[in-house]
C-alpha cells in the first residue's frame, strides 16, 4: 500500500473544487479488515495491531471484509487530543497498551478509504472516495469516525485558526490519491 503524505503550505489554497479536512495529531494508521481479522499498520509498514487492539476490535465489529482505511489513531484526554498519549500507546508492548487503553481508549479519525470490497479505490477522485467513506461509516459508532471535511474555505480557515490540530489538509474534488513511500 502506498502512503499519501501531507504537505505544508503557507496559506490555504482557495478556488473552485478545493476540499479541506482537519489534520489530527495522532498516530498514522491503516486499518485492514479481511474475512478473519483486522490488522493495523503504521506508516512505516510495521504492524501495530497489539498497540491499538481497541480499534482492531471496533473495526472487526463494524467494517466489512475487504475494507482498508487510512486515518489517525488518536487519544482524547480531558476533551483534547493528547499526542503524547498516542505516541506512548504506539510504542508500548501488548500488556502496557491494554493498560493504557483501559485508562484512555483510542479513537480512529478516518480520512480516506483505500479499498472497498477488496477493490483498490485509490485511483478514484477524492469526491467519490469521500462519498464512499461516508457511506461505509454511516452507521458505524465511535471510536471509528470520518474526519470532518468541507469545501468552504472560510470554514477551513476557522478550523485552521482555532482547533487543536496539526492544521488542515487540502485536496481537490477530482484529485486522485498521490502516494509516496510504499507499505504492505
Amino acid at each position: 500500500m502506498a502512503v499519501a503524505l501531507a504537505e505544508a503550505v503557507p496559506t490555504l489554497p482557495k478556488g473552485p473544487g478545493w476540499w479541506y479536512e482537519i489534520k489530527f495529531d495522532g498516530h498514522r494508521t491503516f486499518m485492514w479488515r479481511d474475512a478473519e481479522t483486522v490488522r493495523l499498520q503504521a506508516r512505516s509498514g510495521r504492524t501495530v495491531t497489539s498497540a491499538w487492539m481497541d480499534l482492531a476490535v471496533a473495526g472487526m465489529r463494524a467494517l466489512r471484509p475487504g475494507t482498508v482505511l487510512d486515518g489517525e489513531a488518536v487519544i482524547y484526554n480531558e476533551n483534547r487530543i493528547d499526542f503524547a498519549a498516542a505516541q506512548s500507546r504506539a510504542n508500548s508492548g501488548p500488556a502496557r497498551a491494554r493498560e493504557l487503553a483501559a485508562l484512555l481508549p483510542a479513537s480512529y479519525a478516518v480520512f480516506d478509504v483505500l479499498a472497498h470490497d477488496g477493490q483498490d479505490v485509490r485511483g478514484h477522485p477524492y469526491a467519490e472516495r469521500r462519498a464512499l467513506l461516508l457511506d461505509l461509516l454511516h452507521d458505524v459508532p465511535p471510536p471509528i469516525q470520518a474526519v470532518p471535511a468541507t469545501d468552504d474555505p472560510e470554514v477551513a480557515q476557522l478550523w485552521y485558526d482555532t482547533l487543536q490540530s496539526q492544521g488542515c489538509l487540502r485536496t481537490t474534488a477530482v484529485s486522485r490519491r498521490r502516494c509516496g513511500a510504499s507499505v504492505s
